[in-house]
């Protein structure tokens, strides 16, 4: 398993950077390109005219790598598809909006209820395929135990996927950002369902290694599935960490490219994706954080204003500007410390998350 982890990971990568010089010459080329009204903070007008819809050399080398290293474990029912269903359901609503912005000349793109139908449908079409791949059960970290959701499930599961893909889309308003704490937390998704499938692994061959919270069925055969279940996820987290870091060389600061919401709802499906076949949803929490506060900071300044003015009768706003990330712009960071702040931020919860599973 660890070989072809890695070499999904490595091959991930090595396509992003050798797609990436073309695809940005084709973006460049068919106008398909940011405009001012998109970008935020006044400081992004220089910005205006760079690329997007770059994620897709991200999906590219995720996705190939992933089934070329995967093929092997036979998960294609219980794991393989569903992935491939929620990331790329995702991204393509993410690319019809992306392609609206740019060739229709609408700078929001999809309206609100166009992206909403679009997602649900996805995120509805996963959570079913979950509940009767793997049932309703999901894990509590810390605390070794299951938590039978029932037909309650499907909601949630659906909820959360649409929450973390607009999660993502919010985040990615600097160079760099998304692809960084993607990168990092891929790191610890692959490092806690390799530690599964090794689990399971020793269980098989009377090994006494293991982890508390990966409950091994008492059937041989359902026991080899799950291990094979968690090969695979673990794969396809090392192919879209090595997407990343292949996007990473064309979206560092200044950017050449955005990903964007082709690549950031690829990649918010595809974590979620990713947790809830790990049936380790409570995770998102510490792994996705930084995207998570993305959403909170915009619901927070909203209501806040909308408040301030019943109370005062003039409206306040709780930070500078919403998302989070540009409220620390407006107040001096660089995109660069900002980067590198959420970077060292999700590889501590990271570990936080791996040290969860383990104890």
């Amino acid at each position: 398993m660890l070989t072809n982890v890695l070499l999904a990971l490595v091959l991930s990568a090595a396509i992003a950077l050798a797609t990436g010089p073309k695809l940005i010459e084709w973006l460049r080329g068919h106008q398909m390109k940011t405009s001012e009204n998109e970008l935020g903070p006044k400081e992004h007008l220089k910005k205006r005219g760079t690329p997007i819809m770059g994620g897709l050399m991200i999906a590219l080398g995720c996705i190939v790598s992933f089934v070329l290293c995967a093929a092997y474990t036979g998960a294609w029912v219980t794991t393989i598809l569903p992935l491939l269903l929620v990331s790329l359901g995702s991204m393509a609503v993410g690319l019809a909006d992306d392609w609206t912005k740019a060739v229709k000349h609408r700078s929001e793109g999809l309206t609100p209820w166009q992206k909403i139908i679009g997602l649900s449908v996805v995120c509805l079409g996963f959570s079913v395929w979950c509940y009767f791949t793997q049932g309703s059960k999901v894990l509590l970290p810390f605390a070794n135990t299951e938590w039978d959701l029932g037909l309650w499930y499907i909601p949630l599961l659906a909820l959360t996927v649409l929450f973390m893909t607009n999660s993502a889309n919010l985040q990615d308003g600097i160079d760099g950002i998304l692809s960084s704490v993607t990168s990092v937390g891929c790191m610890g998704w692959a490092v806690i369902a390799g530690l599964s499938a090794v689990t399971v692994y020793q269980h098989l061959n009377g090994g006494s290694f293991g982890i508390p919270m990966v409950k091994i069925p008492d059937d041989p055969d359902a026991a080899r599935a799950l291990q094979d279940n968690y090969s695979a996820i673990a794969i396809f987290a090392a192919a879209l960490c090595g997407g990343c870091l292949g996007f990473l060389r064309y979206n560092r600061y200044p950017a050449k490219v955005f990903m964007g919401d082709t690549g950031s709802m690829f990649i918010g499906g595809a974590v979620v994706g990713m947790a809830m076949l790990l049936r380790q949803p409570f995770l998102l929490l510490l792994i996705g954080f930084t995207c998570c506060m993305s959403s909170v900071s915009v619901i927070l300044q909203r209501y806040y204003y909308k408040a301030t003015r019943k109370i005062y009768g003039t409206p306040r706003r709780l930070f500078k500007m919403s998302p989070l990330h540009h409220h620390f712009e407006k107040c001096g960071m660089k995109e660069t410390q900002i980067v590198l702040m959420y970077t060292v931020v999700t590889l501590v919860l990271t570990a936080l998350a791996v040290i969860s599973v383990i104890v």
